[in-house]
């Protein structure tokens, strides 16, 4: 019940914002399933397709309803990306609202295979270079994509992202994890350990305190996903290789967001330092776990306001030029995203009341 009373207050929220600005932004989506190279996949599109294109896509066992609501649910956030963009939610395959199993039969994609996935999607829809937008599993993915496909990937913002191979540790949670949900389904350990990888202790509960209502609509959603499709994604993860010497080729300007208590926080830092530093930076949100557009989606704001507007893009009350205009890589002032201009310097973002 929180979860859809939470969608129904975001489509009230959208209708809100659509009379302030005067301009329809789109929250209602259609959904198309295409049929790739590397099998079917579901794209979810909100907004107006003759604006630029943000391609998101989300971490292990969630999709665009469960990693990316809260950003959506952020007024500010919400005014300054659907005004902006038409946003396409690519979701794993089988980890759509209302998928179907898997069958048994089709081959487990690799890494590569659904970073190709994202570029089909964008041949379909007739799209030339796009923004992208991914958490942990999901960021890994778009990274790798903006690797092979450079020339289409006009900036990455990647949330608590993957660039190494698995660590020993993480390896050992995937396997733990594969095995509960190839004998078990998604079962209660499953989501316990989804849940850690997600957010912070801060708002999981414990033994005194109740877990929040973020935590409790993650965990309905997680009732509703296919174990065995979110055991394909696990397996196809933990045989990711490590892009870290490819890093250096990307040409994009890149924008990385992480807790300080993600458990792939030594991950994003490494990933930063491996970036060049004149079009990189990072934003450590404090108090956080990994999906911070679900934790502390509002310590995303400030920065993304920078990043976007180095591309002319800005919040409905700032518009000075069309959103339609294309996008323009070229056109950013390297002062937007000094590491000073984006808070590396400053105190990690505390955002939330204690």
């Amino acid at each position: 019940m929180i979860h859809k009373l939470r969608f129904g207050l975001v489509i009230l929220l959208h209708r809100i914002i659509d009379l302030i600005t005067g301009d329809a932004l789109g929250f209602y989506y259609l959904e198309h399933h295409i049929q790739t190279n590397h099998g079917s996949v579901s794209v979810a599109i909100y907004g107006d397709h003759d604006k630029p294109a943000l391609i998101t896509y989300p971490d292990i066992a969630l999709n665009h309803m469960s990693c990316f609501q809260g950003l959506l649910f952020c007024p500010e956030a919400a005014s300054l990306l659907l005004h902006n963009f038409c946003i396409y939610h690519i979701s794993p395959p089988g980890h759509e609202l209302g998928a179907a199993p898997i069958l048994p039969s089709t081959p487990v994609a690799s890494v590569d295979d659904l970073a190709d996935q994202v570029a089909d999607v964008l041949d379909f829809f007739g799209l030339d270079s796009v923004m992208c937008l991914g958490v942990t599993a999901g960021a890994y993915i778009l990274t790798l994509f903006a690797t092979k496909y450079r020339e289409r990937v006009l900036g990455l913002i990647l949330v608590s992202p993957l660039c190494k191979a698995p660590s020993w540790s993480e390896w050992f949670y995937n396997k733990v994890m594969s095995n509960l949900l190839y004998y078990y389904g998604m079962c209660n350990v499953v989501k316990d350990i989804l849940l850690q990888r997600y957010f912070g202790k801060g708002v999981r509960g414990c033994s005194t305190e109740p877990e929040s209502d973020i935590v409790q609509a993650c965990r309905s959603f997680l009732d509703q996903r296919q174990g065995m499709n979110v055991w394909r994604f696990i397996q196809t993860i933990n045989e990711r290789k490590d892009l870290t010497e490819n890093l250096k080729q990307l040409q994009c300007r890149t924008l990385i967001f992480v807790g300080e208590n993600s458990q792939f926080h030594a991950e994003a830092v490494h990933m930063t330092a491996k970036l060049d530093s004149r079009y990189s930076a990072l934003v450590e949100v404090q108090a956080c776990g990994s999906v911070v557009t679900e934790e502390q989606p509002h310590a995303m704001l400030i920065p993304m306001e920078y990043f976007l507007m180095g591309y002319g893009l800005y919040r409905p009350s700032q518009i000075n030029c069309s959103p339609r205009s294309p996008l323009n890589p070229f056109c950013i002032s390297p002062e937007l995203l000094s590491p000073e201009s984006m808070g590396v310097k400053l105190k990690p973002i505390k955002t939330r009341a204690k």
